[in-house]
C-alpha cells in the first residue's frame, strides 16, 4: 500500500482566486506511465524541458530537479525525480494551477501534476491561457490594436474596445510582467489608452534570468493597474492589458508572463 502525503499551501504574494488540496494520483494506472516514459525522459535537458509544446514553467527548484531550472518549460508526459527533500513549483499555462512538489516522481500533465511517493500542494492562481499566443498571433493582436488607435476609431469599423485595448486581450494579473525575450534586446512598453507614455528599456545580458527572461519585478520596475500596453521587441508586438486589481512584485509568474512567441 503507497501512503501519498498531502497538505494546503498557499505562496506569499500569490493572489489566488481558489486554494484546494490536490491528491496524489498512484497506482497502475501512475506505474504504467512511468514504464512508458523510460529514464530518458526522467533525465530530459535543462533549458528547454522537451520537443513538445509547453505546458508548464518552473518557478522555482529547492535541491534537484533531474536536470530542471527556475523559469525552465516543460510538456506534458516529462517525468521529473525528486529525492525525499527536493522541491519544484510548477505553474501550469492553461489550468492556473501552482502546484509546490516535495519528493517522489513526477508526471506532468496537460493542467496539472500526478505525482508518485510525494508531496504536493495546488493553488488555483489568476492567470490568462492566452499566454500561449504564437508569435503569429501575437503580432496580429498588436496590429489589430495600432489599426484601432487614432481619434477617427469610432463608428462600425471600430476595432479596439473600451480601454483602448482590441476585444480580446491577453489579460496580465500582476503589474510586473515577466517577457520572454530569449536575448539582450530593446524592450519598449507604450501606453494605448493614456497619449504619451512609453518606456524603453534597454535589456543587457544581466538582466535577463537564465539568458532569454526579463522580470520587471526584479528591477523594481511596475505598469499601471487596468492600464492597456503594447510591447515591442524588433519587429514583434505583443498587446497587453494589466487587470485592475493586479499586484506589483514577485507574483505568480503564470500570471505575469509575456511570451512573444
Amino acid at each position: 500500500m503507497i501512503r501519498v502525503e498531502t497538505s494546503f499551501f498557499h505562496a506569499p504574494g500569490v493572489a489566488a482566486t481558489g486554494h484546494f488540496r490536490t491528491a496524489a494520483v498512484v497506482g497502475a494506472a501512475l506505474v504504467s506511465v512511468l514504464g512508458l516514459a523510460g529514464p530518458a525522459a526522467a533525465q530530459g535537458g535543462a533549458t528547454s524541458a522537451g520537443k513538445g509544446v509547453p505546458v508548464a514553467v518552473v518557478e522555482e527548484v529547492r535541491g534537484k530537479a533531474s536536470g530542471l531550472e527556475f523559469m525552465d518549460y516543460v510538456e506534458a508526459g516529462r517525468v521529473i525525480k525528486l529525492g525525499p527533500k527536493d522541491t519544484i513549483v510548477l505553474g501550469y499555462l492553461k489550468s492556473c494551477l501552482r502546484e509546490t512538489i516535495t519528493g517522489g516522481t513526477v508526471v506532468v500533465g496537460a493542467e496539472q501534476s500526478k505525482v508518485h511517493l510525494g508531496q504536493i500542494d495546488s493553488l488555483k492562481v489568476e492567470c490568462d491561457a492566452t499566454a500561449q499566443l504564437s508569435e503569429r498571433q501575437a503580432t496580429e493582436s498588436a496590429a489589430t490594436v495600432f489599426r484601432g488607435m487614432g481619434p477617427n476609431n469610432t463608428g462600425p469599423n471600430k476595432t479596439t474596445g473600451a480601454g483602448g485595448e482590441p476585444p480580446r486581450t491577453l489579460v496580465l494579473f500582476g503589474r510586473s510582467p515577466v517577457f520572454e525575450l530569449k536575448e539582450p534586446a530593446t524592450l519598449t512598453l507604450e501606453r494605448l489608452d493614456k497619449a504619451g507614455e512609453k518606456q524603453t528599456i534597454a535589456v543587457t545580458q544581466k538582466m535577463l534570468l537564465r539568458g532569454r527572461f526579463y522580470d520587471m519585478a526584479r528591477s523594481d520596475k511596475s505598469l499601471a493597474a487596468g492600464g492597456s500596453y503594447v510591447a515591442t521587441l524588433g519587429p514583434r508586438k505583443v498587446a497587453f492589458k494589466v487587470s485592475a486589481d493586479a499586484k506589483p512584485g514577485s507574483t505568480a509568474v503564470v500570471g505575469r508572463l509575456v511570451r512573444f512567441e
